[in-house]
């Protein structure tokens, strides 16, 4: 097969992405694609700026204290931009790590050569709030920065407890909303987060492209000088943005930027936030019910808080189950699942936002239920 052949079926076979982003669009988020723009033009600035008023119409009532800037890359970019530019030199921060997300913040604050307190929890458990406090009365810690859904398990973590401890310590509070922010109820102003992170292609159901930073206006006025990089220089794109009106500082996805924009507007005829929140609700909760009932057994037991974004299952005890099968399966049946993430677990993970219904989860059901009779000769099985 060549590889105009390959190309051709993959564009035959469709399949829903039941992952945590990239995730399925839907096809007027993808239709808003096909237009070129040009990155001077005034009526793609205004896109821009608009873009950047209605994130932080999401974000908080407090719209007066919070400012959003578009950085170009994935939501891993928007990280690092961050964290290389509102510590400065002599400052520390604390990364309250339990999953592979927060451990790449550990990994980027170290390549940047910023002090590191690292706490470390299991990937199963939240964050210990007692050593957070005691941690917190180090005064050097100048930042801290924490994983909001964890989507190496699907863990939503404590931030609000969290960020009560930070901000009572008068420390910067840094979230990583990536997977949560805007499938999640939340007013970043009542949480008092200095910093949220989040990307285009997640709950806001765009595709991948850029992230953007929801920063309070204050704080990010005092990183003016601190970035250690050029191209993720947060304060000097956001300046930069304010000042010529929606231009960014290098070329944008100007296209991804289009889709985005078209996803917004999506969300809010949806209902907003609130409305996406319970369909993402109805969808995981039908799932795990459904897996239950197949007998896979949820990695998080009920003292961690599930989010609504991704579920992790162990693979079930029978020496029949391959995953790469499983996973094949499912693909030829219309879905797309991600392997499994947690140390030293046999693991998959399914998620459930996108472009994603109840009617969308129970096919999936079926196709695995299909797959355990099939393939297991069981009609149910036992994790």
């Amino acid at each position: 097969m060549n590889t105009q052949d390959t190309l051709n079926l993959a564009l035959d076979n469709k399949y829903l992405l039941l992952t945590p982003g990239p995730l399925s669009t839907s096809a007027t988020v993808r239709r808003a694609m096909q237009k070129d723009w040009c990155t001077w033009d005034k009526e793609y600035n205004g896109l821009v700026q608009d873009i950047r008023q209605r994130l932080v119409n999401l974000a908080t009532t407090a719209v007066d204290q919070y400012t959003a800037v578009l950085m170009q890359g994935s939501g891993s970019f928007a990280v690092e931009s961050v964290l290389g530019s509102v510590i400065a030199k002599h400052e520390k921060v604390l990364i309250i790590n339990n999953g592979a997300y927060g451990a790449r913040m550990v990994q980027m604050a170290r390549c940047l050569n910023i002090e590191v307190v690292e706490l470390v929890y299991p990937e199963t458990s939240t964050p210990d709030l007692a050593e957070i406090q005691q941690v917190l009365m180090d005064e050097s810690i100048s930042h801290v920065a924490c994983v909001h859904c964890e989507t190496t398990t699907g863990i939503l973590n404590p931030i609000q407890d969290i960020g009560r401890l930070v901000k009572a310590a008068g420390k910067v509070w840094i979230v990583d909303a990536m997977s949560s922010f805007g499938g999640i109820p939340m007013d970043i102003a009542e949480l008092e987060i200095d910093f949220l992170i989040s990307s285009a292609n997640k709950c806001i159901q765009g595709v991948p492209g850029f992230g953007f930073i929801l920063a309070k206006r204050e704080r990010l006025e005092q990183c003016q000088g601190l970035a250690r990089s050029v191209s993720l220089d947060l304060y000097d794109q956001w300046h930069t943005m304010e000042q010529q009106n929606g231009k960014w500082r290098f070329t944008s996805p100007t296209h991804v930027v289009r889709a985005f924009y078209q996803a917004l507007l999506e969300l809010e005829q949806e209902g907003g936030i609130e409305a996406r929140y319970q369909r993402y609700l109805n969808n995981q909760q039908t799932l795990s019910k459904g897996m239950s009932a197949l007998g896979f057994e949820r990695v998080l037991g009920n003292a961690c808080t599930q989010s609504p974004i991704i579920t992790t299952f162990l693979y079930p005890a029978s020496p029949k189950f391959s995953f790469q099968q499983f996973y094949e399966s499912l693909k030829q049946a219309g879905y797309v699942i991600y392997p499994g993430k947690v140390t030293d677990l046999n693991c998959f993970r399914i998620g459930n936002i996108g472009e994603v219904k109840q009617q969308d989860i129970e096919g999936l059901l079926a196709a695995i239920s299909d797959y355990c009779q099939t393939h297991l000769h069981l009609s149910a099985v036992t994790a």
